[in-house]
């Protein structure tokens, strides 16, 4: 093992599209019922895989036209559903990199939305060597082409990478492509003992 590759949303970074939307629509039934049917997850992946939002919000505001505002949000206000860094795991990243070891990630986000996030955390991602972002690519996760793409962009050879992700789809479409990974439900302490268990910490 030679290098380590996070994942972003629910591994780096507290992700709740709940949480801005909670500040927008105080009744809970409305609540759930729009993230559910209009701002739902099949229509955020179109951005992860490199939709423009204006293309995506048009497009759903022609269908629900009451909620125009509470769409538009999503783009303008998107900062707010990051909740910021779970924790435990920033402190892994630091000692990854004062130890010299390579980091990466793979990370399903728009296009539009990570360079001004990427550039906000720049204290913590100036220490990755590169990004593989979805929207960049237009591939998804657990997309075996993410990965793919990802050996090759990183320099690394199957087994070379170990990949961190909530996700247990993506974990396990790593494992068949090329990488070692781990399903992040622990927290950062079962991390950090792989981790240690392999040397890099």
């Amino acid at each position: 093992m030679s290098a380590v590759v996070f994942d972003i949303g629910n591994v780096l970074y507290h992700w709740s599209p709940r949480a801005l939307y909670e500040c927008l629509i105080p009744n809970d039934q409305a609540l759930d019922a729009f993230l559910r049917d209009v701002v739902n997850m099949d229509w955020h992946l179109e951005h992860d895989a490199g939709r423009d939002f204006a293309d995506t919000s048009a497009e759903r505001i022609a269908m629900f036209p009451e909620h125009a505002d509470l769409i538009r949000a999503w783009g303008e206000r998107f900062d707010e559903t990051i909740l910021g860094p779970v924790e435990g795991m920033h402190e892994i990243v630091a000692e990854l990199d004062a130890a010299g070891v390579p980091i990466f990630g793979i990370s399903n986000f728009s296009h539009e939305f990570f360079p001004p996030f990427r550039a906000a955390e720049a204290q913590l991602f100036d220490r990755f060597r590169d990004i593989v972002v979805s929207g960049d690519e237009k591939l998804i996760k657990p997309d075996p082409a993410i990965y793919t793409l990802a050996l090759k962009r990183f320099g690394l050879a199957p087994g070379e990478g170990y990949f961190i992700d909530d996700s247990l789809a993506n974990v396990e479409s790593a494992r068949a492509n090329g990488f070692m990974a781990h399903h992040f439900v622990q927290g950062a302490a079962a991390v950090r003992a792989e981790l240690v268990e392999m040397g890099l910490l």
